[in-house]
């Protein structure tokens, strides 16, 4: 006679590995064109984060007498390895990265009892413990579309800082188009002086990299994977808020499109801001989230000490998820109203 077992009866079809999957599939376009612009630092970034993720993982499991397997098989640990590559200079030496994810995995997940539990979204935290600590380190950013910059000569200065012959780390490194566009503006440059006419967005590296991740998000949605309110919500209410500040002058504010299409916009949208353990959860709470993210982000942009907020954006509306979840509760029905 068969053993008739509790329900559920249907297995699930969105587990958590396969949605980690998929999340790295979709970063795959973006990962391609970084590598096109920037060099192979972000492959070697990559590597370095994804094996010091493994092991902290297997590590913290191990202390904590938790089974290896089903925890990192999940792919939670690589997700947030690769996320953390992607925000790190192509530049970064192998003991940056490896600080890094370890503070993420170790500090921020482990530390509040692993996936599930952590408040805020690991490679968040990693990046933004590396901003503060390695500002020098961490605007190691190799002019876009160099090619004289080879695998071995990245993997040389990654492992031993080490530049090729008749190179100097000041004459290799520039500042991403956030960073030149706030210090340029501080000197009272106009944004014509700095950007100029000639040059469209998308022919700028940043421009195809947030595009290639806007398709991959959209991916992500059309899949189910995430929703589609908190990276409308991010996107809008940037959007909004910077066309709100640059009409009355845009010569010193720079345009929706330049906030939209530079720095981590399109990853933080809706790769790290969609964290569906550390992001709002109701419907009502996501667009509150997300409009929170977008105007933090703003604000930090244009008058914070960090040309890119991204991440401090997300920690900030991290702290205010329970508080925005427990005010935004749909009504249960049946429930009379007061």
């Amino acid at each position: 006679m068969a053993v008739l077992q509790s329900s559920p009866h249907t297995p699930p079809q969105n587990s958590v590995s396969n949605m980690m999957v998929a999340v790295l599939y979709a970063l795959i376009p973006g990962t391609l064109v970084y590598l096109y612009f920037f060099g192979w630092g972000t492959i070697i970034n990559m590597l370095i984060a994804l094996l010091t993720a493994v092991a902290c993982e297997a590590l913290m499991l191990k202390l904590r007498q938790r089974p290896l397997r089903p925890f990192l098989m999940d792919g939670s640990a690589l997700v947030t390895a690769v996320l953390l590559a992607l925000a790190l200079p192509t530049l970064a030496p192998w003991w940056l990265t490896v600080i890094g994810t370890a503070f993420g995995i170790i500090i921020a997940k482990h530390l509040y009892g692993g996936l599930g539990y952590n408040p805020f979204n690991p490679a968040m935290v990693g990046y933004a413990m590396l901003l503060i600590s390695f500002p020098r380190e961490m605007t190691a950013w190799l002019p876009s579309g160099i090619e004289d910059f080879t695998f071995l000569d990245s993997l040389r200065y990654t492992l031993f800082e080490v530049l090729p012959h008749g190179r100097d780390y000041d004459s290799i490194t520039m500042a991403t188009p956030l960073d030149l566009v706030k210090t340029q503006l501080g000197l009272d440059h106009t944004m014509e002086e700095i950007i100029g006419n000639s040059r469209g967005l998308f022919q700028q590296a940043w421009g195809w990299i947030n595009l290639m991740f806007l398709f991959g998000g959209i991916l992500l949605i059309y899949m189910k994977v995430i929703g589609w309110r908190i990276p409308l919500a991010i996107l809008v209410s940037l959007f909004v808020i910077s066309t709100l500040f640059a009409i009355p002058d845009p010569d010193l504010r720079p345009s929706p499109w330049f906030h939209l299409f530079s720095g981590a916009t399109m990853l933080g949208a809706f790769f790290i801001a969609t964290d569906p353990v550390t992001a709002a959860t109701t419907p009502r709470g996501q667009f509150i989230y997300g409009c929170g993210i977008g105007i933090l982000l703003y604000v930090i942009r244009t008058w914070g000490g960090y040309p890119d907020g991204v991440a401090f954006a997300v920690l900030l509306m991290n702290m205010a998820v329970p508080t925005i979840d427990y005010y935004t509760q749909p009504r249960v029905f049946g429930e009379e109203r007061d």
